[in-house]
């Protein structure tokens, strides 16, 4: 978001706008800002931010090619279901060479198995009963651009998150066919993706979740992407599912799943990787390791997806009369459901209730749809802000800060001008 330090010499002492600033944005924009005393401190209207996005609304955004890391526009996430090629691309590594089906296979074994099994994809579906789940998957990452400070890495805006339908076998299911020690506290995976150097020996990412989250009903082995065989770039022929989770530990071209009697210490689930600090901290502090843990559930998070950002609404007939815009979305909450949904379009001074839809399943997203107000014409900001089942919400421009730049649930927002 559009965070400014107090020394920005477009904010005042105490961090907010100074009149001779308003009065340049307001003639750069050749309109009022409406609600401009609202503003909250250090914050500049998102006219005046550099957006990634801008100029790319047709296509998804590439941040890396080697390897892929790839975004989607917030107004191209307006399906209900996410189409595979609309999905975010989060790779660490490079996509294997040789796929063959029939002779695929997944190795279930570790310490905490009583017995290892191998199971080949006839026999996952011939085996064990199929389920379809739609399922909210979401780059820890998303929103990294957001932070003040900069942290390094990707510098995901909003578009890291998807909610597609997914069908496979539930883990839990395969799990008690080959059976569980007492120990068993977690479970990690390992896929067939290649370290970039294209040493075999060098691990890529081998992540995974506490027992838990593995034997939970939505926790799938999937090789079906809404309906369809899973495309490579999002880890055929098989993919472990874990939804509200950090999307990498949904491991992709999935060939193995150890079950360990310890935390998993497989690549990128050590150090400072997908990890947050444990108290908070000033931005710009990086404390010891010993001092951070892992992201488990994703915090409460929305997106507007219609109309698009920049949109330029023509004034109503009548000068007393405001004008409606119609806006669309979706919200989630990790492991938990959202309660509440509203949208403000005075810079978060008020709020507005919106319809909020249930979850299609647990763990997919929920629909929210709303028409806003605006009462004269004008520069405005619709801000979004869901909140959970627990009374958690969203904060309105960046949450804690983190080293790592993870998980940044603030609210989103788009540009509107009203003729």
């Amino acid at each position: 978001m559009a965070l400014r330090t107090p020394s920005d010499n477009l904010f005042d002492r105490r961090g907010f706008l100074k009149k001779s600033s308003l009065a340049t944005l307001t003639a750069l924009l050749g309109t009022e800002i409406v609600f401009a005393d609202k503003l909250p401190q250090h914050y500049l209207p998102l006219a005046f931010d550099v957006d990634p996005m801008a100029g790319k609304n047709k296509d998804l955004i590439v941040l890396s090619d080697k390897p892929w890391n790839v975004e989607t526009p917030p107004h191209l996430l307006d399906d209900a279901i996410t189409p595979a090629s609309k999905l975010f691309i989060r790779n660490n590594g490079l996509m294997p060479e040789k796929i063959d089906l029939s002779t695929w296979t997944l190795t279930i074994n570790g310490e905490s198995v009583r017995q290892s099994k191998t199971y080949t994809l006839s026999d996952l579906k011939k085996n064990f009963k199929p389920y379809t789940y739609q399922l909210t998957l979401e780059c820890a990452g998303n929103g990294r651009s957001g932070y003040y400070p900069q942290t390094a890495g990707n510098q995901w805006t909003t578009g890291g998150v998807g909610c597609a339908e997914w069908t496979g076998v539930r883990l839990k299911d395969v799990l008690a066919d080959v059976g569980l020690k007492d120990d068993a506290v977690y479970i990690g995976y390992y896929g067939k993706d290649l370290h970039l150097s294209q040493d075999p020996t060098k691990a890529v990412i081998s992540r995974g979740v506490p027992m838990r989250k593995a034997l939970e009903n939505e926790t799938l082995l999937a090789w079906a992407m809404n309906g369809q065989a899973i495309p490579l770039v999002h880890g055929a022929p098989l993919r472990l599912v874990a939804g509200g989770w950090p999307a990498s530990a949904s491991g992709k071209w999935l060939h193995t799943i150890a079950v360990r009697n310890k935390v998993h210490d497989g690549a990128k689930m050590t150090g400072k990787s997908y990890r947050v600090p444990i108290n908070p901290v000033e931005p710009g502090v990086d404390p010891p390791e010993d001092q951070f843990r892992i992201i488990e559930s994703m915090p409460v998070k929305s997106l507007i997806t219609f109309p698009q950002t920049g949109l330029l609404v023509p004034k109503s007939q009548s000068a007393d009369e405001p004008v409606s815009v119609n806006l669309r979305g979706h919200a989630w909450a990790g492991d938990r459901s959202v309660r509440e949904m509203h949208i403000s379009t005075d810079f978060g001074a008020t709020w507005q209730r919106t319809d909020l839809k249930p979850p299609k399943n647990r763990l997919a997203w929920q629909h929210w749809s709303a028409v806003a107000k605006l009462p004269r014409p004008g520069y405005y900001e619709i801000w979004a802000r869901a909140t959970d089942d627990a009374g958690v919400s969203q904060p309105m421009v960046m949450p804690q800060w983190n080293p790592e730049g993870y998980i940044n649930n603030a609210c989103h927002r788009i540009a509107v001008k009203v003729a």
